[in-house]
């Protein structure tokens, strides 16, 4: 039987997040991530450690089957691959940004600039579209100081919470693109692997539902029952059942992680007692 073979970053916060959602998905490896394989006990795949960087072409020349990687990575090799499925994890985005003693105004700034960068497909394809003539300086690593040597005017790069880019003497100026954990592969697969990857897909939909939403309980008078359900549908309708005391039910339903904190306001508006909120570990819609 065929297995499907998947890449990841062999070390690093992506690595850690990508075999912690195998993990979640009841995926059991033989082996830890200080090998270069590792096969699973109890699903049809094959993990292969690799360099971040190389996991698209390793894709594109059939040496792995689909891999999970930044999608700046994924843009910037500009393989024919294709996007399965975004991940939600690994979520930065890529900037231009310029010495902060320098006033910006628009991207006419950059005319005639030089921007160092390690990616500079994603940059010159910005740069084109917004008809801007500037010079990129492609180097790998310390991207950062490049202003502050005279190698470049600006650079451009990968930005999470902006620090680096503050105690490098930098502002961000121009957010590109945002990016985040995709899982990408081959445009055409086996029947039987593109039967696995269709199970393996589900399996992390539902872990990824699971993480957006919470599971609530909680007592309402019946007289507010209609009330409390109108703040709370859940998925299709919400559970009511009687409770021993007259005049009282208990409701369950789903709220999603994003508004939770606004509707438990509402609800205890509405005369909502006793909430009890569970995290949901899988979730089947």
């Amino acid at each position: 039987m065929e297995k499907l073979k998947i890449a990841v970053q062999k070390s690093g916060r992506l690595s850690e997040k990508s075999l912690e959602l195998l993990q979640e998905c009841n995926i059991k490896l033989t082996n830890g991530n200080r090998k270069l394989i590792s096969v699973s006990s109890n699903f049809q795949i094959e993990i292969l450690y690799l360099r971040d960087d190389d996991i698209p072409q390793c894709i594109n020349d059939g040496v792995a089957d689909i891999g999970i990687v930044g999608e700046n990575e994924y843009l910037e090799k500009n393989y024919p691959l294709k996007i399965y499925k975004k991940l939600g994890f690994a979520k930065c985005r890529l900037s231009l940004a310029i010495p902060k003693s320098e006033q910006y105004k628009s991207l006419e700034y950059f005319q005639n600039k030089k921007i160092a960068t390690s990616y500079p497909i994603i940059l010159r394809s910005f740069l084109d579209n917004n008809k801007i003539n500037a010079e990129i300086h492609q180097i790998s690593g310390s991207v950062e100081i490049s202003p502050s040597i005279g190698l470049a005017d600006a650079i451009f790069d990968i930005v999470s919470s902006g620090s680096t880019l503050i105690s490098n003497g930098l502002k961000e100026v121009e957010r590109v693109m945002d990016s985040e954990a995709v899982m990408i592969g081959q445009c055409e697969l086996t029947n039987e692997k593109q039967t696995i990857l269709n199970d393996l897909l589900f399996r992390i939909g539902a872990v990824q539902v699971a993480k957006s939403n919470k599971y609530i309980l909680l007592n309402a008078p019946n007289n507010k029952l209609q009330e409390i359900i109108n703040i709370i549908p859940g998925m299709k309708s919400p559970t009511v059942l009687p409770l021993a005391e007259e005049g009282w039910c208990s409701l369950h339903s789903v709220v999603n992680e994003e508004k939770f904190w606004e509707i438990i306001g509402q609800l205890k508006n509405a005369g909502a007692q006793g909430i009890l909120v569970v995290p949901i570990e899988k979730m089947i819609i």
